[in-house]
């Protein structure tokens, strides 16, 4: 294990023994309000480069780090990397997304049984033919704790690209309202596809816990109906209503886990 990876700003060292668990988020301030207010004795790791991690504890008294990725694959892949160096095994991802389906609605939360990786990072790391899947294991806690919390829930493939506007097929709400020719159409191809909803970050973490040998997860918070708009929705309830129901399917299924491989 690594005592202090370049870019985490904390190390093996600062972790009680048993620490094996991340809580992973694009923003900052999403990692801060799991360690602060879904989780018991918080305190702050580090801040660098904006990758704010905290320690926190489950109500068993499990040690977890609650970590910030930033957006996108690359970000992604090193703060990943790093957290596997430190001693994480089990890494879970709680994002927002934009879906593409009309079953699944703003408010809801979508568990990613695997993702179409379409993301440079994660070519490489492994080939383009390399499946990117969840821990199959780690995905079926995840929906019995979003059943049993009552939360509205679905599961299945994401489309997890490198960019928010071309890769996610946004024009005018872009500065650049010129498609490439590959690129036009992404939407009604993934929606037949039956995938359910884009983000940034999935395909590449799943591929690389595959190949690093950990166990790897995601549950988004749906904040966007790309049918309906680009834009994410301007209901705050609605979108405040995924985010915690992301957050709480995560530390549920976090205690969970800490049962299992205990």
């Amino acid at each position: 294990m690594s005592e202090r990876p370049y870019h985490l700003g904390f190390g093996s060292p600062q972790l009680p023994s048993g620490t094996t668990i991340a809580l992973v988020s694009g923003d900052p301030a999403r990692s801060e309000l799991i360690a602060t207010e879904h989780l018991n004795g918080a305190e702050r790791l580090s801040r660098h480069r904006g990758l704010d991690a905290y320690l926190a504890h489950l109500a068993d008294g499990t040690p977890v780090v609650c970590a910030t990725s930033g957006m996108g694959a690359p970000s992604m892949s090193i703060v990943a990397n790093e957290l596997v160096q430190v001693g994480m095994r089990t890494l879970i991802r709680v994002g927002t997304a934009g879906s593409i389906q009309d079953h699944v609605r703003t408010g809801s939360v979508v568990i990613a049984s695997g993702a179409l990786a379409d993301q440079g990072a994660a070519d490489d790391i492994a080939p383009p033919r390399y499946p990117a899947v969840a821990d199959p294991f780690l995905t079926v806690t995840m929906a019995e704790a979003a059943a049993e919390l009552g939360i509205a829930h679905h599961v299945g493939v994401m489309a997890s690209v490198d960019t928010f506007y071309e890769g996610q097929e946004r024009t005018s709400s872009s500065a650049n309202p010129h498609l490439l020719r590959r690129l036009v159409g992404t939407i009604d191809e993934y929606r037949r596809l039956g995938v359910l909803n884009f983000e940034m970050e999935a395909g590449t973490l799943f591929k690389l816990a595959s190949v690093y040998g950990v166990s790897a997860g995601c549950v988004c918070a749906i904040i966007a109906q790309r049918s309906e708009a680009e834009a994410p929705t301007d209901d705050e309830g609605d979108r405040a209503a995924a985010v915690d129901g992301a957050i709480a399917v995560a530390v549920r299924t976090a205690e969970r886990w800490a049962m299992r491989v205990r």
